[in-house]
Formats: C-alpha cells, sequence, structure tokens
C-alpha cells in the first residue's frame, strides 16, 4: 500500500529519517496525469531515497469551473502506480505549508517553471518560506513541462 493520511505518512517518513534515508516531497494538483509529471516525480526520485507526492484535494483545487476532473483519489491511485513513487497522500489543506511542517522532508521539490518563486496565488512564495522555517532545501526540476489545464482546455 501507498497511499496514507498525512497523519500516518509523518510517522512513516519520520521513521525513514532515523533510518538515514532522505526524504524528497512533491505536492501539486496532478489533475491530468501526463509526461511532463511522469519526468517530474523521476527527476525528484533522484534527489532522494524516499520521494512523497501530496495531491491537493478537491476542495482546493483551484483551478476554475468543472476542476479537479479527477476526484483526489483517483489522482492518488494513478501517481500511486508509478514506481518512482513511495507514498502518496490527500493533503488536508489549501497549500503544501502544513504538510511541510507536518512531514518535514529534508528536499521539496517543483517543476522549473516556479524557479523564480513567482506564482499569482502566492503558494510557492509561503511555501518557500516554509521549506526554510524546518530546515529543507527547496530544489527544482528541468524537465518538459506540460499544463493539465491547457492540455484539458485544448484537447478534451
Amino acid at each position: 500500500m501507498k497511499i496514507y493520511t498525512v497523519d500516518k505518512l509523518t510517522r512513516k517518513i519520520e521513521n525513514s529519517k532515523n533510518r538515514g534515508k532522505k526524504v524528497v516531497l512533491c505536492h501539486g494538483c496532478f489533475d491530468l496525469m501526463h509526461p511532463g509529471h511522469i519526468k517530474y516525480f523521476q527527476a525528484a526520485k533522484k534527489m532522494g531515497d524516499i520521494l512523497v507526492v501530496t495531491v491537493t484535494p478537491d476542495r482546493y483545487v483551484d483551478k476554475g469551473p468543472g476542476r479537479p476532473v479527477f476526484n483526489e483519489r483517483l489522482r492518488a491511485e494513478s501517481i500511486a502506480a508509478l514506481q518512482c513513487v513511495n507514498y502518496v497522500a490527500i493533503n488536508e489543506w489549501p497549500t503544501a505549508e502544513e504538510t511541510l511542517r507536518a512531514l518535514r522532508p529534508d528536499i521539496y521539490v517543483k517543476g522549473q517553471e516556479f524557479e523564480k518563486l513567482e506564482d499569482k496565488t502566492g503558494k510557492i512564495q509561503r511555501e518557500s518560506e516554509v521549506v526554510r522555517e524546518i530546515g529543507a532545501e527547496l530544489r527544482f526540476t528541468h524537465e518538459i513541462v506540460f499544463s493539465s489545464t491547457h492540455l484539458l482546455k485544448n484537447y478534451f
């Protein structure tokens, strides 16, 4: 089993870190799984030993009407099916801030589209502050980027 609550995942991660494992966290909506997501997860996994992915819950997805297309459980199950992912949780909050504080990963990974720490919602800026607060490292992948929103609007 790879899908846990944030609370149960906190204990699993703590045990992994106590065994000297480097924990990497990715967080996002991941509404429509595409090659960009897969390459992002694979690149993130190379940065540590344990890859954890948290998914934005349906009630906090702010991508517009009709989103998410796939509910939180299906999104979590799709991510859990990937070999490079060790654990998945559905986030309990609107952003990854509290999740970062709970899980305390060694590395928090975002795609290169966030590298300038600019995001109209302000989420990446706040998450970056929490990463510093917990003593983790913020890293970015440099893989091919697709937008689920763009793909859904233009092709589905």
